[in-house]
């Protein structure tokens, strides 16, 4: 294993692309601690603690949530405070657009140039989502909904506060855009999602000593109200353990389909005729559906808590979206399997596949090539998607039920299940794979000696 990261720096392409990936997270990490311009530090750190001591309240719930998601950006108050959901917001809404609406389906038809241009339009729509969702921040901020003033004495609250921070934190969305993309292209996997799972990673060891220090080491085996003994700490990384087995499990897991060639004879001699696999994963869609349905359902937290911070009539509302809430969940898990099967609608096309299968001359046996073959596999699909959506909408749900049911502080009920490690597993695996291709493309050792990480788990 060792020789094995030494081999990574001597590759000088690799070399370049984790050292550009490693300083994109230095400047993500270091951005999340810039504040904003007027905002008094001292009384957010105040209120965040609060709220994070009252975990067990929506509005508790909430904010540690989103703040996950932002890297600890949002209860600092910083320039990164939106994070980089308005720009996962806008792709959804793009592609969700290129299926209805026919000249944006064209764009999408023309290959490279109409990928740039639909990107371009996306760009445009994240600074509109981020100047919509930073006065409703600043609106919030405004809002004195604390015993404390967020403000600070020289920076009085009205149209200039609201325009400043309108500005400052669409700038640092616009930023953290740019170095998605930049990541993506010059770094090592999907800019994005490494961004969160830096995110997320940094706020691990913190939750870990949380709960480290809930067990009472004087009396480790004696249960205590209020207390952890020795045996529920156990009890914990035992879930821990189980959680991410599962979670490796249904990211690496394959339904094997079984794919014959045609024989065909070229004057005596026999070509073709072997019988080979053809991969369908379970988890198609990998941890899009829950970064989307995330993203989707920060909005409307945003939104309708500002506006009950000003009119207390949205109220309502704002607890229906609150994290936690019945409505929250049940919208929470439906947009999940939505995504499922949209986002596997958008990387599998069963009749492309099939038409391609019939060309070479391969065929499922038992299938009727093009048509019939294509039905199977749509079919199949659909099947396949329904258990990784299934347990996709478990695990994002699965913190909640270990915050109420056992008792566990919101931080560390969110870090250590769900979908945080979800995004940390599947980004990690996507990134060990294309290392590991990197590696062995320059003939060196990959990761594993036995099976090879892209393609070990079958179904």
């Amino acid at each position: 294993m060792l020789r094995t990261f030494a081999n990574i720096f001597r590759v000088p392409d690799l070399r370049k692309k984790v050292l550009v990936t490693l300083f994109m997270i230095v400047v993500f990490r270091l951005g999340t601690y810039v504040p904003l311009p007027g905002i008094n530090t001292a009384a957010v750190t105040q209120v965040v603690d609060k709220f994070r001591e009252g975990g067990r309240s929506a509005a508790g719930r909430a904010l540690s949530l989103i703040d996950l998601f932002t890297g600890g950006a949002l209860g600092r108050c910083t320039v990164f405070a939106l994070g980089i959901m308005p720009y996962i917001s806008a792709s959804i809404i793009f592609q969700l657009l290129t299926t209805v609406i026919k000249p944006l389906e064209e764009l999408q038809r023309e290959g490279e140039a109409g990928r740039k241009k639909i990107n371009q339009y996306t760009r445009y729509a994240t600074v509109v989502l981020c100047m919509v969702q930073s006065f409703f921040m600043s609106s919030w901020i405004e809002g004195r909904p604390f015993e404390v003033q967020l403000v600070t004495p020289g920076m009085q609250a009205g149209p200039w506060f609201e325009i400043s921070t309108m500005l400052a934190l669409t700038a640092g969305s616009v930023f953290l855009m740019w170095l998605g993309e930049t990541l993506t292209e010059h770094g090592i996997g999907n800019g994005i999602s490494v961004l969160i799972m830096a995110g997320i990673v940094d706020r691990m060891p913190t939750a870990a000593q949380q709960l480290w220090n809930r067990v009472d080491w004087s009396r480790p085996f004696t249960p205590e109200a209020g207390r952890m003994n020795v045996l529920m700490l156990a009890f914990f990384l035992a879930i821990y353990l189980g959680v991410v087995v599962g979670v490796v499990m249904i990211t690496q897991g394959q339904r094997r389909v079984t794919v014959q060639q045609a024989k065909h004879t070229r004057g005596h001699r026999v070509y073709g005729g072997q019988r080979h696999y053809m991969p369908l994963r379970v988890g198609q869609a990998g941890v899009i559906p829950i970064i989307f349905a995330q993203s989707l359902l920060t909005f409307p937290n945003i939104i309708f808590g500002s506006l009950s911070a000003r009119w207390p009539s949205f109220g309502f509302i704002a607890a229906a979206f609150q994290v936690g809430s019945f409505t929250y969940t049940f919208v929470y898990i439906l947009l999940i399997v939505f995504f499922c099967y949209f986002w596997t609608a958008v990387v599998f096309n069963p009749l492309k596949m099939a038409e391609e299968m019939k060309n070479y001359g391969h065929f499922v046996p038992g299938i009727r090539p093009g048509k019939m073959t294509a039905q199977y596999l749509e079919r199949l699909m659909t099947r396949i998607t329904l258990a990784g959506s299934a347990f996709l909408a478990f695990i994002a749900v699965l913190p909640q039920l270990i915050h109420s049911s056992l008792d566990v502080d919101v931080n560390v009920a969110y870090l250590y299940g769900g979908t945080s490690l979800l995004i940390i597993v599947g980004v990690a695996l996507e990134i060990v794979q294309k290392i590991e291709s990197h590696l062995l493309m320059r003939h060196y050792e990959g990761f594993m000696k036995k099976g090879r990480i892209h393609g070990r788990s079958s179904w």
